[in-house]
């Protein structure tokens, strides 16, 4: 179905002025599941590429990938970050934000186990180089401008390393609104920003670097240097 998904996406771009794509981690190809960062599927990639869009990568199906029984919400809780951290592995490493260099790519959630997980995969990388030639180191991409991450981590000590390996520069505001995972007040004791203004609270970022990561950030992500499109389509629609 490669030719079918890039026809919507041409037709959702040039004919609807579509300026967000998201994609899942993980597809099932026959049999088999696949990354999206894969080589199979490449030319997605080039063509949001070629538009400038932004991309956001979102997990999914992983009840339908993993051979576990279904309790205690496992496959939210636990593998929707694995299945992230996954997607980040292959596609740090094969390079595609360098590759395609007009993509601003989202992880949802902040691709908080990947963000833990860089250490181990560079032990790896360095331990056993013939199982990565072809490929570039995980540290490449660290901090990279056009790989974003959002602030759905829902734990400030998380968000800390998110700030301190990442930068401020590449976090947007996120809410997974309506869902019980995201930030919403109809869940006790949380509101939109928790996790940010708990990082202010902390000193671990300023009250200047929350604005950023409510608003110049994710202008930054949706639009690139066209931020000022961002502002009046907001402001058309207010």
């Amino acid at each position: 179905h490669l030719n079918d998904a890039l026809e919507e996406i041409r037709r959702c771009v040039e004919e609807l002025g579509m300026q967000l794509l998201c994609l899942p981690t993980h597809y099932l190809d026959g049999d088999r599941w696949k990354t999206t960062a894969s080589e199979a599927v490449k030319e997605i990639w080039a063509l949001a590429n070629h538009y400038g869009i932004a991309v956001e990568v979102h997990p999914y199906d992983g009840q339908k990938m993993i051979g576990l029984q279904d309790q205690l919400w496992r496959f939210h809780l636990v593998w929707m970050c694995a299945q992230t951290a996954d997607h980040y592995h292959f596609f740090t490493l094969n390079n595609y934000p360098s590759n395609y260099p007009n993509l601003r790519v989202c992880y949802a959630h902040g691709n908080q186990f990947g963000q833990m997980n860089i250490g181990r995969r560079m032990q790896g990388f360095t331990g056993r180089p013939d199982l990565f030639e072809g490929t570039v180191s995980p540290l490449e991409t660290i901090g990279q401008s056009n790989v974003y991450f959002d602030t759905l981590v829902h734990d400030v000590y998380s968000f800390r390393l998110l700030v301190d390996r990442q930068g401020v520069s590449q976090i947007v505001a996120g809410l997974d609104d309506p869902y019980p995972l995201g930030e919403m007040e109809s869940v006790e004791g949380c509101h939109p920003g928790k996790v940010i203004d708990e990082a202010v609270a902390h000193q671990f970022i300023t009250t200047e670097d929350r604005k950023v990561i409510w608003n110049n950030n994710v202008a930054q992500w949706l639009y690139g240097n066209n931020t000022d499109k961002f502002y009046s389509r907001i402001h058309e629609n207010n």
